[in-house]
């Protein structure tokens, strides 16, 4: 799980609940933990506040490792606002894929370097890109305050934005999962006022 502004990840019995292992990656209050993909061999986390990877290294038999690594991520400028958000595995062994939520852009990652290079979309931008999710050669771009995902078709170093989706349930939905056929988006409801009884819901639609 990636803490946010805390700085740090923490591992978590998904059939339990029990916290079995906490990582500090960066400074709390100075870093944004945000999204987290798990490969075979290691978890990367984006940090929106700083430009760095932090990665943990899987063991063998998926044993947990005893500190994380930082990873320099080049060639994506970082300004204000949020910045590196969502992340997914690329097309090839070793590669990332990674969103810019403030400018929009799509970049691939060496996985191993930290080396970035923005994807070209022919001109289009995916800004308030949030969530992100490939499955084959689709790359499903969750735009947060657009209320929409972009739907883009990977062909090597270029991507083509083939299809916007949307429902009127959207609430400003921040991250994505697939199951049976459909995509299901949780809403976070950033514009609502947060109460006790604030209601929240996830958003399922068909692929």
């Amino acid at each position: 799980m990636a803490g946010g502004s805390g700085g740090d990840a923490r591992v978590v019995d998904a059939r339990t609940g029990r916290l079995l292992a906490s990582y500090t990656l960066a400074a709390a209050g100075a870093s944004f933990i945000n999204d987290v993909i798990l490969t075979d061999r290691a978890a990367y986390f984006t940090d929106s506040t700083n430009p760095a990877l932090y990665k943990l290294a899987l063991g063998k038999h998926g044993e947990l490792p005893n500190a994380a690594r930082t990873i320099p991520l080049t060639g994506v400028a970082y300004t204000t606002g949020i910045n590196v958000n969502g992340i997914a595995t690329g097309l090839r062994p070793g590669e990332l894929l990674l969103v810019q939520s403030n400018t929009g852009l799509l970049f691939r990652v060496d996985a191993a370097t930290g080396a970035a290079t923005a994807l070209d979309l022919g001109g289009e931008l995916v800004t308030f890109g949030d969530g992100i999710l490939r499955i084959g050669h689709t790359l499903y771009v969750v735009r947060n305050q657009a209320n929409e995902i972009a739907v883009v078709r990977l062909r090597g170093g270029r991507g083509e934005i083939v299809d916007r989706l949307t429902d009127p349930a959207f609430d400003i939905p921040t991250t994505v999962a697939a199951f049976g056929g459909r995509l299901y988006l949780p809403n976070a409801r950033f514009t609502t006022p947060v109460t006790p009884t604030t209601p929240y819901s996830v958003v399922g639609i068909g692929i």
